[in-house]
């Protein structure tokens, strides 16, 4: 019985951190603002990020609006843009620079 636990603690480690090397990055999303959506909206990555709180980014990725609330703020963004394979990476760029986050990215 101790050796079906310590397998099952094992695997449980090395998924979990598996699972984190695929999350989404802050950095990376950054970068990904500055390459396909800066120019599109015309506004700096502090602006953007600004438009709103922690809290309210929060809630509208949980409510699965990111593409939307990017194309309401930057209505220039093509399509291509907001691949949903990059929403993950946006959101945590702009929940971490949020206008009550205290913090200000270099873009």
């Amino acid at each position: 019985m101790k050796k079906i636990a310590k397998i099952a603690l094992a695997a449980t480690i090395v998924l979990s951190v598996g699972a984190t090397s695929a999350v989404a990055d802050v950095a990376k999303g950054q970068k990904l603002f500055t390459k396909k959506l800066k120019k599109a909206c015309g506004i700096s990555g502090a602006a953007f990020a600004g438009k709103h709180t922690q809290g309210e980014w929060a809630d509208i990725k949980a409510a699965g609006n990111m593409a939307g609330e990017i194309k309401n703020i930057c209505p220039n963004v093509e399509d291509k843009a907001v691949k949903e394979k990059y929403l993950e990476h946006y959101f945590d760029f702009a929940h971490e620079y949020a206008s009550d986050s205290g913090n200000v990215p270099s873009c």
